[in-house]
């Protein structure tokens, strides 16, 4: 069979029948609830330090600006940790330790409040008491998961797994959860493919141990996009072939190697995070981009005549649609006749003389609007015409997850494919962008694009 009968596979079992709106609401009640008493933890440590040292009368300031500072403070980390995903739903099974980042997203926050008070030259938080801040933080924090955890397991009872593989690789599985676990329930056996969701259903299971060496073609996209919007845990069992794609982040279930399975590789967390980044490089250097679009503005004017800018329907953030602008650098009515065709090195339909805005990517820069408005980001996926993400999503598997975030001015597929290069091909280096993003691979992507357009590699 071709790559062209291959059929989209569309779940037959809805998501609510998986997992029912009420535990849904309850795990972000329980989120709400996580951020509450990590904020009384972290304000109740910077009053007790005060107090410890230096009694009832504090220094320099009053009470109500120290008890505002700190308000203000606690506001700092905890936007610290939601940014820096310490506020996602963790998988019950195979859990690492939240000590790590809990220690670094602490410390992230405390030099953000001393370079604010630095600037400022008001000490709220005295010097002295950061590095006690700092072990009283991540000592509550980590206390407040472990009581989370067990009123979790409380409210919504022992895990529920579901093991799927062969029978001899279901036992040999199950003999090593009820040795080296307890605390689980194992709720049935299941060969997988498109009876997975049903087995799911019927056995109420919360998680699902993929046990079995087989490649996932049958599960992905679906169903396992439709599991994880329920809420079901998904882990595959890590083999000795598994291990020549270097994984990172292995879980241990009872006994067992295993690596959670996600559609979605950036948390809304991290991409509000992205977000924000962006929109304040943005706004910082805007008086640069408003000079440069002038000048091309102009010479597009000269060039091609009015209009100067384009307009034209793209697929952004979770497939939906948005008007996306750039200069025009294309003849009139350039695809009557043809229709929608990817762009490609040479393209006839291109003005002569604007070639060059092309090959430089200035043709892009207007697209500043579409980040500013929030449709696209600086650095992501490129978005693609409806006509083409509906012919792609047929084409390729898994094309939809390039969807996670805005698309990008710029992006990893840029710098290091052409116009010609194949979609799914581009599609590995945005889902790689997505699996490793970083403030830090934006600023690298950004440095290598300055290159690419300057040797005018397209």
């Amino acid at each position: 069979m071709s790559r062209r009968d291959v059929a989209i596979r569309r779940p037959s079992v809805k998501v609510d029948e998986l997992a029912p709106a009420s535990p849904r609401r309850s795990r972000r009640r329980a989120s709400m609830n996580l951020q509450l008493a990590d904020g009384v933890v972290l304000f109740s440590a910077m009053v007790a330090i005060n107090i410890v040292r230096f009694g009832a009368s504090w220094p320099t300031y009053s009470l109500p600006y120290y008890l505002a500072g700190f308000a203000g403070a606690v506001a700092i980390h905890l936007i610290t940790f939601y940014c820096g995903g310490l506020y996602e739903q963790e998988l019950r099974l195979g859990r690492r330790t939240q000590l790590p980042a809990i220690a670094g997203l602490m410390l992230s926050a405390l030099l953000i409040v001393a370079a604010i008070e630095l600037v400022t030259g008001r000490y709220v938080i005295p010097r002295f008491n950061l590095p006690f801040l700092f072990v009283l933080g991540v000592t509550g924090l980590g206390l407040n998961r472990v009581i989370g955890r067990l009123l979790r397991r409380r409210a919504e009872g022992p895990a529920r797994v579901l093991i799927v593989g062969t029978q001899q690789e279901v036992e040999r599985a199950r003999a090593h959860l009820d040795e080296n676990l307890t605390g689980i329930t194992v709720a049935g056996r299941s060969s997988g493919g498109r009876q997975l969701l049903s087995d799911v259903r019927r056995t109420g299971a919360t998680e699902v141990l993929l046990v079995s060496s087989r490649a996932l073609d049958e599960l992905y996209p679906e169903p396992l996009a439709t599991l994880e919007q329920a809420g079901v845990g998904v882990l595959k069992r890590v083999s000795a072939r598994d291990t020549l794609l270097g994984l990172a982040g292995v879980r241990e279930v009872g006994g067992m190697p295993f690596v959670a399975l996600r559609t979605h590789t950036l948390p809304r967390s991290r991409v509000r995070f992205k977000r924000l980044v962006e929109l304040a490089g943005v706004v910082v250097t805007l008086p640069l981009w408003l000079a440069v679009l002038g000048v091309t503005a102009v010479y597009v004017l000269l060039a091609v005549g009015w209009p100067v800018l384009f307009w034209q329907d793209r697929v952004g953030r979770e497939g939906r649609p948005f008007r996306m602008v750039k200069f025009r650098t294309m003849h009139p009515d350039a695809e009557e006749g043809v229709g929608p065709v990817l762009a490609k090195h040479g393209d006839p339909r291109v003005v002569a003389s604007c070639a060059w805005l092309r090959s430089t990517r200035l043709d892009e820069l207007p697209q500043l609007w579409n980040v500013l408005r929030g449709e696209m980001s600086v650095v992501g996926p490129r978005p693609e015409r409806p006509e083409m993400t509906a012919h792609f999503d047929v084409l390729i598997p898994g094309y939809s997850r390039r969807h996670e975030v805005p698309p990008g001015i710029t992006g990893l597929a840029q710098i290091y494919g052409r116009y010609h290069t194949d979609p799914e091909y581009k599609l590995g280096h945005d889902l790689q962008y997505l699996v490793n993003w970083s403030p830090v691979l934006d600023l690298q992507i950004l440095a290598r694009t300055i290159w690419v357009v300057l040797s005018r590699r397209v």
